[in-house]
């Protein structure tokens, strides 16, 4: 039996904004600064010793959070890396501004995702209701992301998992956006790049997905290519409008 579809929920990394950098190269960049940054706050850091227990602690932290669904901010991981060394505890003010540092290399690299804001607008303007849920170490760095590609007039609700202690595909944080609507999980499309958040997410919500295969080639997304099947892949989201008439009329 079809369903008319009343609601998407859209991830925002991969599928409407794109990273345009090397992820290690960037990596190195982002800790780099958050080191200079404390070294010019007055931290006692060794830069080189910080940098290294920093960047164990993010691979630790990270295998952890896609295992247990959970999210840890980079708040945390900056708390226990001062502590490992035995460096005093920064006042929440500091942290935030360390914070900014650290991700101000990134937020420069991200680029709308193309056909982003004029199928976003046709969704709109055909009734739909447009939700947003992003699985992100830091809501301020996604708040700032948001408002630089000029997206948040879209979207209602907006759910970022470093605000809220669980990431996707917990089906927790998709029944946030369902509740904060009022709309049963049949009527709404869950519209991701990534299989093992996006995806698993929608089906273990009773949501149908759209998975957009711009990472198709990506680790997380191979290790689940044969075990989780999205109801429709698409290769840009301007197909998107066409591919969510047809969900509702029963036709994919």
């Amino acid at each position: 039996m079809a369903h008319m579809i009343q609601g998407v929920i859209f991830d925002l990394g991969s599928t409407l904004i794109r990273y345009e950098g090397d992820e290690k190269e960037t990596q190195d960049r982002m800790i780099a600064d958050l080191a200079d940054y404390l070294l010019t706050a007055g931290v006692p850091i060794e830069q080189t010793t910080f940098s290294s227990t920093f960047a164990a602690r993010l691979n630790e932290f990270f295998a952890q959070r896609l295992r247990d669904w959970v999210e840890v901010t980079a708040a945390y991981i900056l708390r226990e890396t001062l502590e490992e060394l035995g460096l005093p505890r920064l006042p929440p003010e500091r942290v935030e501004r360390a914070l900014e540092a650290y991700f101000a290399y990134s937020e420069t690299r991200w680029r709308p995702m193309p056909d982003a804001d004029a199928t976003l607008a046709r969704l709109a303007e055909e009734g739909y209701r447009l939700g947003l849920i992003s699985n992100a170490s830091d809501e301020a760095n996604v708040q700032r992301l948001i408002d630089t590609a000029g997206l948040r007039r879209w979207f209602d609700p907006i759910l970022v998992s470093a605000a809220l202690g669980i990431r996707k595909p917990n089906p927790r944080i998709f029944e946030m956006a369902l509740e904060a609507w009022g709309t049963p999980p049949e009527a709404v499309v869950v519209v991701g790049d990534t299989l093992g958040a996006d995806v698993l997410g929608a089906q273990l919500t009773g949501m149908r997905s759209v998975w957009l295969d711009s990472r198709a080639d990506a680790p997380p997304n191979e290790a689940h290519r044969d075990t989780i099947r999205p109801d429709v892949t698409i290769h840009g989201l301007a197909e998107l409008p066409a591919v969510l008439r047809a969900l509702g009329q029963g036709d994919t």
